[in-house]
């Protein structure tokens, strides 16, 4: 009984580490998990030198008009009605953002987060939306026609820019960009982008005038495009989500891996009146958020050989000639800090994925975030975090513990006895649970209690990977990122030793390949821990050393010495 007990231990425990690293294999594999439905998307050719135009809200399921979606892709402009700027690229700044626009639709093509260094490179900045030969991510925009037919201003229609300042000057609170596109179709459409100082939410609206003779009745879409490579610098040892989500009211937080995409696997909701799309990976994300209210099709499908898309397209009403119809969108790239994202729109917290212990994950978070506001280092708060979770579950660590000093005390009595019986296992498991009786000791009663926090710490390890307060925050001396692995090993190794010592203090199994495996599995994921963020290290080291502090005490109160057994290999 003592070495089911034993193995149902470790089977516990190796499978909490299993559940650490449950998205390795997607990492690695491109496993579709999470949507096993499939979605017909219509099958569009784009050409390499930009994505093609998204279909139409009546046409997005029927492959008959890909036709007329690669003639709106393909289009040029037609007898604009105004001489046409040349195309360019123009940079505007904020105190905290600094983003590229093409005049080529008025296109999102790059962004920098001036407070954010880059994880490779700490003299550099991070850039999130890019345009080069080893990044493609855009944010892009444009009118397709809707029921009436017609020919409207696209992503690839080059615009003419409005003077105005393009660095945000001392005093000021506001930036204005605006882009106007030639006539098309009898239609002109302007785009205007306000940036606001220390916000990284733009606010969008995109005015459609109809300067023509025809009422018209275009469709704006809203789309993130981007390449299906994981983040450069990303890690091989723990994976985070990358590809591209949706949220409405009606489905929830749906995440799709850019594989699902290509094999016609998406199962999405297709029409909503709330909700956003968004791109999503560790630490940042984009969305494209649209007001309550606003009807929308939302779509993801392939773009070109490794380009795929994200968005959604709302109709506009009839514009009578010489009329116009305004939409007001917003756009949003930046990091993952909860609170910020909490007050743009609903759900748009959980591009900040805890998976499925996010019920878990989320008051945690907020704990921790309150400890490091009192405290001022993100290091000391996650230590602090862990001792009030010790003290939380103190009293059912004690009863685990209490159970394994009684398995322990008895040990001498189970190996003599199982070396006696050896010959005779029926007898040899009847007179194990004799003792157990007598001796009033539960075999499973180190199991349960350790079963219950699991999930806690699960739920945490999951907090720590995903905070993005925790890059390049250091914490004392050498360790200047928690989010990077320790660059000269030292938190590795002292996970290693407390992960041994905490490992000697359990009683051995009788058995010697039982007492051999119970070191395989903490030894093999101590070796893990050289490979991961200091701040996760930091967290594991400190739930030990309280662990081995508090099993000793009870230890000795029970009359049982703290004894090391060390393996016999």
């Amino acid at each position: 009984m003592n070495d089911i007990r034993r193995t149902i231990l470790w089977v516990i425990f190796g499978f909490s580490m299993v559940l650490l690293w449950d998205q390795w294999q997607v990492y690695n594999g491109h496993k579709a998990t999470f949507f096993p439905g499939t979605t017909k998307t219509a099958a569009v050719t784009a050409p390499t030198s930009a994505p093609s135009v998204p279909p139409t809200a009546s046409t997005a399921n029927s492959e008959t008009l890909t036709s007329q979606v690669v003639l709106a892709a393909n289009q040029a402009p037609v007898a604009p009605s105004a001489p046409i700027a040349p195309r360019e690229r123009l940079v505007v700044t904020t105190d905290v953002l600094k983003l590229t626009f093409d005049t080529e639709g008025g296109s999102l093509v790059g962004s920098e987060f001036l407070k954010y260094a880059d994880g490779a490179d700490k003299t550099r900045r991070f850039v999130l939306l890019d345009e080069s030969k080893d990044r493609t991510y855009l944010a892009q925009t444009g009118l397709i026609a809707g029921a009436g037919g017609g020919t409207f201003p696209t992503h690839k229609t080059v615009m003419n820019l409005a003077p105005g300042e393009r660095r945000l000057n001392d005093g000021s609170k506001e930036l204005v960009v605006r882009f106007e596109s030639p006539e098309l179709g009898g239609v002109k459409l302007i785009k205007t982008f306000t940036l606001t100082r220390g916000v990284y939410a733009v606010a969008v609206r995109h005015e459609v005038v109809n300067v023509g003779s025809a009422t018209v009745s275009p469709q704006l879409y809203l789309q993130l495009v981007r390449d299906g490579q994981k983040p450069l610098g990303e890690s091989s040892f723990y994976s985070t989500f990358t590809g591209p989500a949706i949220y409405t009211e009606a489905k929830k937080y749906q995440k799709v891996e850019f594989t699902d995409i290509e094999k016609n696997k998406v199962d999405i909701e297709k029409t909503a009146e709330n909700g956003y799309v968004a791109m999503v990976q560790h630490y940042f994300a984009s969305a494209w958020l649209l007001g309550d209210g606003i009807k929308r099709d939302l779509f993801m499908r392939k773009v070109d050989a490794n380009l795929y898309a994200v968005g959604m397209i709302t109709a506009l009403d009839n514009i009578a000639p010489g009329g116009s119809r305004s939409v007001d969108a917003k756009f949003f790239a930046g990091p993952q800090e909860e609170k910020v994202l909490e007050s743009l729109t609903p759900g748009l917290e959980l591009v900040k994925d805890y998976g499925w212990l996010t019920i878990l994950a989320k008051p945690l978070y907020w704990l921790l975030n309150k400890i490091e506001t009192f405290i001022g280092n993100w290091g000391w708060s996650i230590m602090a975090l862990v001792l009030l979770l010790k003290v939380a579950f103190y009293w059912l660590n004690a009863k685990a513990y209490s159970s394994m000093a009684k398995m322990k005390a008895i040990n001498p009595k189970i190996t003599e006895m199982r070396e006696r019986l050896k010959d005779n296992p029926q007898q040899m498991q009847q007179e194990m649970m004799r003792i157990y009786r007598e001796e009033k000791v539960n075999p499973m009663g180190g199991c349960f209690p350790i079963m219950i926090q699991i999930p806690v710490f699960i739920a945490l390890y999951w907090v720590l990977l995903s905070s993005v307060e925790m890059r390049n925050a250091p914490w004392v001396m050498w360790i200047h990122d928690l989010s990077s692995p320790d660059p000269f090993y030292i938190l590795p190794v002292v996970m290693t030793l407390t992960t041994v010592l905490q490992t000697a203090l359990n009683p051995a199994p009788p058995d010697p390949m039982q007492a051999k495996m119970m070191w395989f599995m903490p030894l093999a994921f101590s070796v893990m821990f050289f490979f991961f963020p200091a701040g996760l290290v930091l967290y594991w080291i400190t739930n030990n050393v309280l662990s081995i502090a508090q099993q000793w005490v009870i230890n000795t109160r029970m009359g049982v010495p703290p004894q090391f057994n060390l393996p016999k290999f």
